[in-house]
């Protein structure tokens, strides 16, 4: 059966701890429902027999499958320049911050939410991600020729017909909350940090959905490269990234323009929101030596 959102919500709540009953006052809390509402779609699940007894039953997973995300896709071909000179014999997503490879705080959230399909599109010293094989060995890679003549849009060329059902990840953020890494997702959407003012790459959001992209602003949702693309949007991306790669231009592009920029008319993306403390993008040498003194010598 296809859920309605609220559904959608109410069960992925319960899928997180199988094991223990939750209450409405608890799916209320979690949910943000009022106690009416909890109470009303508790009982649409009982009567489908998706729950039973405050605990989600084989029938509810099942219902989730359609919204699991089944595939991760990262994006690590790039040079790091401002991160010289660290990146001049490692690539960035390599680099470790207190002994732990920056990918790694992200293919672990990965595995944790039950992706093992996962995939890496690499340029720059590209061998040296071979060395991820002995941890992951399930990791595919995608060689990406271009990458020093061409932007982001150039990897997400390359496994544009693996984005429905999938996480793309942007290979240099540091992960510290793994559990912002979800197993289902009803709808497309970012990630993103609530702001009163960014200078960063930042949306413009309305009723939840993202309007436009930009650089810098005021009330304002700070990008994190993260983002989640359902069957639907992701057979579109597979369409529009070749199409807008091949314009005058385009191999200039981020890649997430194509769907909130140049395409967004065939786009409704949501934000999810995250914290600061939850993941950073360390942009600069300096940045990794305030964050791991290890490299201040």
């Amino acid at each position: 059966m296809k859920l309605s959102r609220k559904q959608f919500d109410i069960l992925s709540a319960m899928v997180e701890d199988k094991t223990a009953a939750k209450t409405q006052r608890e799916l209320e809390s979690i949910t943000g429902f009022s106690l009416g509402t909890v109470n009303k779609v508790v009982n649409e699940l009982a009567e489908n027999g998706l729950i039973k007894d405050g605990k989600i039953t084989k029938k509810g997973i099942n219902a989730l499958e359609p919204y699991r995300a089944k595939r991760a896709v990262f994006i690590a071909a790039g040079f790091g320049s401002r991160m010289v000179p660290i990146t001049l014999n490692t690539p960035k997503p390599l680099v470790r911050v207190q002994g732990k490879r920056i990918i790694d705080t992200l293919l672990d959230a990965v595995l944790e939410a039950g992706i093992e399909e996962i995939y890496v599109t690499r340029g720059y010293l590209a061998e040296q991600f071979d060395q991820l094989l002995y941890k992951y060995p399930m990791i595919k890679f995608f060689e990406n020729p271009v990458y020093n003549e061409a932007n982001n849009i150039s990897s997400a060329l390359l496994a544009r017909n693996l984005l429905s059902n999938s996480y793309v990840f942007e290979a240099d953020l540091l992960l510290s909350n793994p559990k912002i890494i979800k197993k289902y997702h009803y709808t497309s959407d970012f990630l993103a940090i609530k702001k009163d003012w960014t200078d960063d790459w930042c949306f413009t959001v309305k009723d939840g959905i993202i309007k436009e992209e930009k650089v810098g602003g005021e009330d304002c949702w700070q990008m994190v490269g993260i983002s989640y693309w359902n069957e639907e949007d992701g057979k579109k991306l597979a369409k529009d990234i070749a199409e807008v790669y091949n314009t005058p231009g385009g191999k200039e592009r981020y890649w997430e323009q194509v769907p909130l920029v140049y395409k967004k008319e065939n786009y409704a993306v949501e934000v999810m929101e995250c914290h600061e403390e939850d993941i950073v993008e360390i942009d600069t040498f300096r940045e990794l030596k305030q964050i791991d003194k290890s490299y201040d010598v």
